[in-house]
């Protein structure tokens, strides 16, 4: 089927090159029903919300039908949403309302794994000899009974569990009850592609592909070998799991991936206009993956890795040597930047926990983010300067957090619902008794209610600053050159045809002079950044930024 919809988008095969990106979490965004968990509904009431801020698209996080072991990353039936979330009309009334609104809309495929109970899997195991008996990665065990290697899964523990109807071990990434799906089964991916083209018929623009890297596995199930402690990081696992001991060659980043998404990339060329973004989630090779995944403009057309996701400290050294590095693995690519989502500390308390004026921190961050070269994606709660929700162990819902705690405690603390209004109960989120996860007291005088109309919220700048940027295509489409960074000033340039602007952060916390560049520079205003300006230089307060344009 086709939906039809009266859309303000104009067609346009590039529009994700630069777009803006507001990542929705389904769960927590807007309670529409009373049962303490969002739903479509309550996203299509508040995508008001969305334009208001002046983003391009909305990437919404799983609401396929799940068991919710994973909240959604678990999928029983790729092609209809759970009834937590609503129906498929729902959705179509959804996309009809974004549309209206020119926002477009992006789904989160997850292909690698699937739930244990899916009807897939739930034939796969069933017996050796079922006609989806190879739909999943299954290996026999050792002689000795022990797993058939040393895989090791990102939530712990190994990466094998034992079925006792097959007598055989199943792989799985993440949860036990997440079995990864055979990709080098050519029905399997057959089976994926046309659940990709039920959704594009619905009327969707793009995909976030969830753990794109992870699509296969080496066929001969080769143990991965030992990495060194001083090559370890925790980009994408915490640093208490014993996932980051391995070099993971063999358990994902397999070549047979890129045949896979080019054929999944014909599948989007089917339809006008339509964009992917890639999870590349790899902690020693992500931005060589990432290159290789948008190569060509034959697979994918953006993806994004785990440097500005990780806990290293964010200075300007920091930033060019990610940027730098992004432009050397992946000369073809184009990134998708973000400093949050929802799978890590939200940024303000991952890199912040010692500023005293957070919010004039959170205004700098991002308006850094969106003056980065490549695409951005903004999480809920970001453009109002929400921080890392604080927990106990009993609210815990995460099993990733359940499973390291204390010393890791899980992506609840960035899951808490959004608050609208801050003098309402659960911050207008919900009218139920309790919701899924608690809104922590402080994040309430940070409500969209209470920053809407005050120029000086981290709401506010988020609006004015995503207006200016759109002002000049330098920002979503030019290229970036940087200048020597000190411990305090990052400085580059954003040129396309004949504009080139200039970008100056002061990501500090003390005023700080710095000297122009040499240039006719016109400064520019309407960005909610102020500063001292003389002769051939600047004074940048703490956490300041300052835009010219060469004339």
């Amino acid at each position: 089927m086709s939906i039809s919809t009266d859309s303000i988008l104009a067609p346009d095969k590039d529009w994700w090159r630069g777009a803006v990106i507001y990542q929705i979490y389904p769960r927590s965004f807007q309670d529409s029903n009373g049962d303490g968990i969002g739903d479509l509904k309550g996203i299509t009431s508040r995508l008001s919300h969305v334009a208001a801020l002046g983003a391009d698209a909305i990437w919404i996080s799983p609401f396929f039908t799940s068991p919710m072991k994973d909240f959604g990353y678990d999928v029983s039936n790729y092609e209809d949403v759970d009834p937590i979330f609503g129906t498929l009309a729902d959705f179509d009334a959804l996309i009809a309302e974004a549309h209206r609104l020119g926002i477009r809309v992006m789904i989160d495929l997850v292909m690698s794994h699937s739930s244990d109970q899916h009807p897939w899997f739930v034939e796969s195991r069933s017996s050796r000899f079922n006609a989806k008996a190879d739909w999943y990665v299954w290996a026999d065990a050792k002689p000795d009974g022990t797993p058939p290697n040393n895989w090791l899964s990102i939530f712990g523990g190994s990466a094998w569990h034992w079925h006792s109807t097959r007598m055989q071990y199943y792989m799985h990434n993440f949860l036990s009850t997440q079995p990864d799906l055979n990709l080098h089964n050519p029905e399997v991916q057959d089976a994926l592609l046309n659940m990709t083209r039920f959704w594009l018929k619905r009327g969707v623009d793009g995909f976030r592909l969830d753990t794109i890297n992870f699509y296969f596995h080496d066929k001969e199930l080769r143990d991965n070998p030992s990495l060194a402690p001083d090559q370890r990081n925790a980009n994408t696992a915490p640093a208490v799991n014993p996932y980051n001991f391995q070099e993971h060659l063999y358990d994902k980043n397999r070549p047979e991936n890129l045949e896979f998404l080019k054929r999944f990339r014909a599948v989007m060329d089917e339809f006008p206009a339509i964009a992917a973004v890639g999870e590349v989630g790899d902690s020693q090779r992500g931005l060589e993956i990432v290159g290789e995944y948008t190569s060509d403009n034959d697979k994918m057309q953006m993806c994004y890795a785990f440097e500005f996701l990780a806990p290293d400290p964010l200075i300007p050294l920091r930033v060019v040597q990610v940027q730098q590095a992004f432009e050397a693995a992946a000369p073809q690519g184009w990134a998708c930047w973000a400093f949050s989502n929802h799978d890590v500390i939200r940024h303000i308390s991952r890199w912040g926990m010692q500023v005293a004026d957070k919010d004039a921190y959170a205004k700098m961050l991002a308006a850094l983010l969106l003056s980065l070269r490549g695409s951005v994606c903004i999480f809920e709660g970001e453009e109002l300067g929400l921080t890392e929700a604080e927990l106990t162990y009993e609210d815990l819902q995460d099993p990733y957090g359940i499973q390291f705690w204390p010393e890791f405690k899980g992506r609840d603390g960035c899951r808490t619902p959004m608050v609208w209004e801050a003098d309402v109960a659960h911050g207008g989120f919900s009218v139920a008794a309790k919701t899924w996860l608690p809104i922590p007291s402080e994040h309430l005088p940070h409500a969209v209610d209470k920053q809407t109309g005050n120029p000086r919220s981290v709401l506010e700048q988020y609006r004015r600053f995503l207006a200016f940027r759109k002002r000049f295509p330098a920002f979503a489409k030019g290229t970036i050159s940087f200048f020597e960074p000190d411990v305090a000033i990052l400085s580059f340039t954003r040129t396309h045809g004949n504009e080139s602007l200039l970008c100056i952060f002061n990501m500090s916390g003390e005023s700080k002079p710095t000297v122009l560049p040499d240039g006719n520079w016109q400064h520019l205003a309407d960005h909610g950044f102020e500063c001292r300006e003389s002769v051939g230089s600047i004074e940048l307060p703490a956490w300041g930024a300052y835009f010219a344009r060469h004339v």
